[in-house]
């Protein structure tokens, strides 16, 4: 990387920076699709926070 220009490192930097917001994208997309599934087969969980504790330390 040190044989590449201030530029060039620049450039680079600003790839790797829009891929890894794109491969979040995707993965927000992907996360939404399959909660959208679970709601619309009646599969998703619904409840509070505090619902959501004792699911988790029940598991433990």
């Amino acid at each position: 990387m040190e044989a590449l220009s201030n530029e060039e490192q620049d450039l680079l930097l600003e790839l790797i920076s829009k891929r890894r917001i794109e491969k979040r994208r995707r993965e927000i997309a992907t996360n939404a699709a399959q909660t959208l599934k679970a709601i619309k087969t009646g599969t998703a969980q619904y409840g509070t926070l505090e619902d959501l504790r004792a699911d988790l330390l029940s598991e433990e």
